[in-house]
């Protein structure tokens, strides 16, 4: 078990935004939620983020009840930052010190510098770059680390290192917080650096210990946003191969968002464009056509979503046919082989197998049977200007285009409704039910001419 310090209280000036850094969005959620996410992966004893730009949006937006939060006020660099969580911190467990606007880490890169270090040695995540610029340098001596040098106090000798520090480090609490309270500001930047605690473990004769990540991605940081947009587009491609190796077609790997899980099964085909918010799954055989939205839902097997839908918090029937351009609002539910047509909207309903709703109508707030139809232009009519009101249509009822349905009614099993019926009573079961005014014909009638 360890203590875990995420650091997100930086200003990020480039990002020339009142937003925290931290809190500008990669995937549909927050840069530090990301590292959140990590970091429980490692079931840590103490959980504490620093925060200090934009008040106190950082805990607003975070709260939860494994989180300690400090303040980090004024901001004096990242070893002040780590002595504002010192207090809240067990000395009998490791320290693992992270970063808010460093999201991409993988669980197993942080478990292997952990091993490495144990409970009485330093370790650092270290990584080569061809181009180091911007970056502390890690220095060593006869292969041991022995200091790193921030780019900006490196000499041109140390400026030519290609090893850097990418931040992640961790070290014996009781050791960190001697270390931190020698810690001098005496640089280019005025700051307090973490980074320093090295030459003190170093004086200290305690061992530092190094590991690498698998990927260099791994390491990227925002400071801007366009580093933002070009980790946003690494994030999804790397999303996109992940599904590839699993057996999904995509039509276009660049052309993909998943915000959130993305769930598939075999034989999965999605076109282009497409956004996946939430936990959405998609079993056997299921279609999904150009640029649909799809959040929080369950789409059964073979299932084929046509382009332009938007799909949220509903869940999709075995082999049913939607769109091209429909909606399903939250609460919609379709039992197997239902069709929901273009410009069809459906919201907190139940439509049973084999019915259809193939155009240009809109459902809400009804519970509908089997082998229904719901002809053009039909509104079930389910909201008065103050309160909801059920419709629910049975099995086999046809209901003719052009429709309203005044909720709360009931259509009975079997009946029929005529076009363009307005229906304020319940229809009876096996009964053509028509609610047409006596259809007249004027003669001599003119119709207006434009006033010039």
């Amino acid at each position: 078990m360890i203590n875990i310090v995420i650091l997100a209280a930086g200003m990020g000036k480039r990002m020339h935004s009142d937003l925290p850094k931290v809190l500008h969005q990669l995937a549909g959620k927050p840069l530090v939620n990301h590292v959140l996410t990590t970091a429980r992966g490692l079931s840590p004893g103490v959980l504490c983020v620093v925060y200090g730009h934009g008040g106190e949006q950082v805990p607003a937006r975070l709260a939860a009840p494994d989180i300690q939060f400090v303040k980090q006020e004024p901001q004096l660099g990242t070893g002040h930052a780590v002595q504002q969580a010192l207090p809240f911190l067990n000395d009998g467990l490791p320290t693992l010190i992270l970063y808010g606007d460093v999201p991409l880490f993988k669980l197993s890169s942080l478990q292997e510098i952990i091993t490495a270090a144990g409970t009485d040695k330093l370790g650092i995540v270290t990584i080569n770059f061809d181009n180091p610029t911007g970056y502390g340098r890690i220095v060593r001596e006869d292969g041991k680390i022995r200091t790193i040098v921030e780019h900006k106090d490196a000499t041109d000798a140390q400026r030519a290192i290609t090893e850097i520090n990418t931040g992640i480090m961790i070290m014996p609490t009781a050791k960190l917080k001697l270390w931190s309270s020698k810690l001098s500001n005496i640089n280019a930047q005025g700051e307090y650096y973490l980074t320093d605690v090295i030459a003190k473990a170093v004086a200290d004769d305690v061992e530092i210990v190094s590991a690498q990540p698998e990927f260099e991605w791994e390491t990227i940081g925002v400071n801007s946003k366009k580093d933002l947009a070009e980790l946003e587009r690494l994030y999804q491609r790397n999303q996109a191969d992940a599904l590839l190796e699993n057996g999904v077609t995509l039509l276009d790997p660049r052309r993909i968002d998943i915000r959130g899980d993305l769930h598939c099964g075999r034989d999965v085909t999605i076109d282009i464009n497409c956004i996946f918010e939430g936990e959405v799954t998609l079993e056997d055989g299921v279609q999904i056509g150009a640029h649909c939205v799809i959040k929080d839902a369950h789409i059964a097997k073979n299932c084929h979503i046509k382009p332009f839908c938007h799909i949220e918090e509903s869940i999709v029937g075995a082999a049913s046919q939607i769109g091209p351009y429909a909606r399903l609002r939250p609460g919609a539910e379709l039992a197997e082989e239902v069709h929901i047509g273009n410009f069809v909207e459906v919201k907190k309903s139940q439509i049973g197998a084999h019915s259809k709703a193939n155009h240009l109508s809109y459902i809400g707030d009804a519970t509908i049977g089997q082998r229904v139809n719901i002809g053009a232009g039909t509104i079930t009519c389910n909201y008065d200007g103050a309160n909801k009101f059920q419709t629910i249509i049975e099995d086999d009822a046809f209901i003719g285009s052009d429709s309203q349905l005044i909720a709360p009614v009931t259509v009975g099993r079997g009946a029929t409704l005529g076009a363009g019926t307005t229906l304020s009573k319940n229809a009876p079961a096996e009964q053509l039910t028509v609610t047409r005014a006596k259809q007249i014909s004027i003669a001599g009638w003119l119709r207006p001419v434009k006033k010039s």
